[in-house]
């Protein structure tokens, strides 16, 4: 079966006809006011200059893409995607947009506005990692099968929901941009959040590369060691192809080799949800 890829296709790709998508009401013209926003939209901050710049743009040309929007009950709207075309063109006083409308279910809707701001890389890795999880748990998706709703590979959705285990702060720091989701990765393997958050501040005040976060962060975890543990001196060679498994599996790896070439490979996981994401990196889906 030739593999479904939603992203360079448009969002009509991601939710076919039949497939949580139950209706299409064409295109037409509705009053901007009479649309409410997507309460799943999983975009939480709109940049409020980008926004002027496209309202301007739209005082100009015109709304040239439709919005994709439901209609409820009360005769109102509301968005699917297309939230931040919605909100420029109120500020560039259009009283009247062109909409696409569709009757859809709330996965549905998540998936389409997930996709939307992932073609137009409109969500930082956060908001992004946060529209995920809630795939994972409001509807019961595994990783695998979110992955594939929206485009993605399954190791990018683990990736990205594993940003929600930093602290708070670390967080924040990536929604900000003061850290790139790079940076945060190189995070995740740290034994506490009090060395995930050290480490976020060093990363932040000397501007590190991801490459210097990611041969500090290795420092770290081998000076967390119990002493007993200490007594182990991995080769460069070693180490280089524990830090390669980590970037790929998104964990904690040790490789233990002898003399003779022969040894064990310890991949750490910390919940039924990493080993199944494990499962399914290794030896694919079951």
């Amino acid at each position: 079966m030739t593999k479904r890829k939603a992203l360079g296709r448009g969002l009509g790709a991601l939710i076919p006809m039949g497939d949580g998508v139950e209706g299409d009401g064409g295109l037409r013209q509705v009053p901007v006011d009479a649309i409410q926003p997507n309460p799943r939209q999983p975009r939480i901050a709109i940049d409020p200059q980008s926004l002027q710049e496209l309202a301007e743009s739209i005082q100009a040309h015109g709304l040239i893409q439709p919005l994709i929007v439901s209609e409820e009950t009360d005769g109102r709207f509301t968005l699917i995607a297309g939230e931040r075309r919605w909100r420029a063109s109120q500020i560039a006083g259009l009283n009247e947009v062109p909409v696409v409308v569709k009757e859809v279910t709330p996965q549905a809707r998540l998936e389409l506005a997930l996709v939307e701001n992932i073609q137009r890389d409109d969500l930082n890795p956060i908001e992004e990692a946060m529209a995920y999880q809630h795939l994972l748990e409001a509807f019961g998706l595994t990783q695998a099968e979110a992955a594939r709703r929206v485009g993605k590979s399954r190791s990018e959705v683990a990736n990205k929901v594993g940003l929600l285990r930093l602290p708070t702060a670390v967080q924040a720091a990536v929604s900000a941009g003061q850290i790139s989701y790079g940076h945060a990765r190189a995070l995740i393997p740290l034994p506490t959040p009090e060395a995930q958050l050290n480490l976020m501040r060093v990363i932040v005040k000397r501007a590190l590369s991801v490459r210097q976060t990611e041969a500090i962060a290795q420092k770290i975890k081998e000076e967390e060691k119990p002493r007993s543990r200490q007594k182990r001196r991995a080769s460069p060679e070693v180490r280089a192809l524990e830090s390669s498994f980590e970037s790929a599996l998104g964990t904690r790896v040790r490789l233990h080799k002898n003399a003779r070439g022969a040894g064990r490979l310890v991949i750490q996981f910390y919940s039924d949800e990493e080993l199944q994401a494990l499962v399914e990196a290794i030896v694919g889906p079951r």
